[in-house]
């Protein structure tokens, strides 16, 4: 026995297609079942964003970490000036390099300036020429090297003044 089939066409119990009007309802009422489920997804997931936004806030403490970032004034001290020493580039290319350390008030003048040269070779030597020359590029390089000398000398070196610079 062969049964034939009528694909895409709604079909009632008794075989015979639906009327319009019962195909009309039962779109309606699908569209307003389908909002309503979904009005209460998007509020889960706002009470959701709320609690999560909150905690991140809580856990970061953004107006915290402001007044934790403000440096304490230091009082300026005496400036040891390191002897301007040749770096060796790449492409044999070289720099001359001369610096100042700016140390606190409570710094002795006694620095070990060959660990403070040797901290510098080590930050620009073996740097591209034009790496070497950017300005800002320069700028980093010589914050890196204040910041190593700050954490080598225990926070003695304030500051870097770079006095001679001069690449071949």
């Amino acid at each position: 026995m062969v049964e034939q089939r009528t694909v895409g066409r709604p079909v009632n119990v008794r075989g015979t297609p639906p009327e319009e009007s019962e195909t009309r309802r039962s779109v309606q009422q699908q569209d307003e079942a389908g909002p309503r489920r979904g009005k209460g997804v998007l509020v889960i997931l706002a009470v959701v964003i709320v609690v999560l936004v909150g905690a991140a806030a809580f856990y970061l403490r953004p107006w915290e970490s402001e007044a934790a970032a403000a440096p304490a004034e230091v009082e300026l001290g005496v400036v040891v000036a390191v002897e301007p020493i040749s770096v060796n580039l790449a492409d044999g290319r070289y720099l001359r390099l001369g610096f100042s350390m700016q140390l606190t008030k409570e710094a002795t003048a006694e620095i070990p300036v060959a660990r403070a040269m040797d901290l510098a070779i080590g930050v620009f030597s073996g740097r591209d020429i034009a790496e070497v020359n950017d300005a800002a590029r320069r700028e980093e390089l010589k914050n890196e090297l204040a910041r190593q000398l700050s954490e080598t000398f225990e926070g003695e070196v304030v500051d870097v003044y770079l006095t001679d610079y001069v690449t071949q």
